[in-house]
């Protein structure tokens, strides 16, 4: 059987923990006032957020400056001793949320055995559409750095929770324990040394089409492709087999993790007529309508999306107006009020249909699902070389 997985090497901070960890870069698009108030805490303290591009950032005119400035601090931060190299092993992340304890595997996945392609086959697939147009940017973050700190989670399949169950019978020595800011909750990290990590990575895969799924932070993982085929070109067959940028950092959980709560993930249209957008949707597609929020009458999640997300392609076609992706109900609620917007409320993912939809090589709707509320996705702590400069 084909192997995906890989023990890596994780640089870690040197201490501050608290700072050094920030949440993903695509979330709170829509709320600059949030990375400010981070950016407020953290001020010049090493710490990740100075390595990534916040997507609230993307429409702005200094995206290069920005960008070198990331490569730049990336080097300050091994030059100064902010962060370290542990030995080969994994890390067993403990993330208490509102939903209980999150429990993954901290790992490397080999790219080659990954596609977002539809259609095609592999160990490793993504679970939604990759969109290409978001991938330059965070190609761009990529290349010229000498360190990744993604945030990607990757689903496996294991009803009686028997992997994550081993792991909590060993005597793992703990690494980190602390509150994330924002009210992120906390997070703590246990440390699976490499003869122990093999074992785990081997009973992880398992038959089945895919054996892996992106679960979250897909285009992070379509960056770390497209980056790979880049590099991949201009090296020598030997040299590609090890080669770093070969590998991207995931968080491995179980689908059937009991704190594992899919999230769905609203559409907020700006910039056009309410009663105008109401209206079409009412005439082609059954919903409510409940103040300045639409409610579609489609009980699978990935048919809403796909019918939700047709309908408003084709409005702002033909009128104006431009999309954003809300995480929580209360901020989708909050931001259908203001001026010229309207709220499209999405239905939730069943964890049983989530492998089963991904079979043969298809992928859900861009945007389908989400793991958690937004204050509870993945926080950048852990990182890993892609360079060898």
């Amino acid at each position: 059987m084909k192997y995906a997985l890989r023990v890596p090497r994780l640089v870690v901070p040197s201490d501050d923990f608290y700072h050094w960890s920030v949440i993903a870069c695509d979330q709170f698009t829509s709320d600059r006032a949030y990375w400010k108030r981070v950016e407020e805490t953290v001020k010049a303290v090493p710490s990740t957020l100075h390595f990534i591009l916040p997507e609230c950032y993307l429409e702005d005119e200094d995206q290069k400056e920005r960008i070198e400035r990331i490569h730049e601090e990336m080097y300050l931060a091994l030059e100064q001793g902010a962060c370290y190299k542990l030995p080969r092993g994994c890390m067993l992340v403990e993330r208490y949320t509102s939903t209980g304890i999150r429990r993954g595997i901290l790992a490397s996945i080999d790219l080659e055995e990954y596609t977002y392609r539809v259609g095609e086959e592999s160990l490793i697939r993504s679970s939604e559409a990759v969109v290409a147009d978001r991938l330059p940017p965070r190609v761009a973050v990529r290349r010229g750095s000498l360190l990744e700190f993604p945030h990607a989670l990757v689903f496996f399949k294991d009803k009686k929770n028997k992997v994550i169950s081993s792991l909590l019978d060993e005597d793992l020595e703990q690494l980190y324990d602390f509150e994330l800011m924002e009210s992120g909750g906390r997070l703590r990290g246990r440390f699976i040394p490499e003869e122990i990590a093999e074992d785990v990575l081997q009973d992880l895969h398992s038959r089945g089409d895919p054996c892996f799924a992106i679960a979250d932070g897909n285009h992070s993982v379509a960056a770390a492709k497209t980056y790979w085929e880049e590099i991949k070109a201009t090296l020598p067959e030997a040299e590609r087999r090890m080669h770093p940028a070969r590998f991207t950092l995931v968080e491995l959980i179980n689908v059937y993790d009991p704190a594992v709560v899919f999230y769905p993930i609203h559409r907020l249209v700006k910039g056009i007529d309410k009663d105008a957008l109401c209206d079409y949707f009412s005439r082609n597609l059954p919903c409510k309508r409940k103040g300045d929020v639409l409610y579609p009458g489609v009980k699978s999640a990935a048919e809403a999306v796909e019918k939700t997300d047709e309908l408003i392609e084709k409005f702002i076609r033909a009128n104006t107006g431009r999309v954003d992706y809300i995480h929580g109900d209360e901020e989708l609620l909050a931001l259908s009020k203001e001026e010229n917007s309207v709220g499209i409320f999405m239905p939730t993912l069943e964890k049983d249909d989530f492998f089963p939809a991904l079979k043969g090589g298809k992928n859900f709707p861009k945007k389908t699902f989400s793991i958690g509320e937004g204050r509870e996705k993945r926080y950048y702590l852990e990182g890993k070389e892609i360079s060898y400069d």
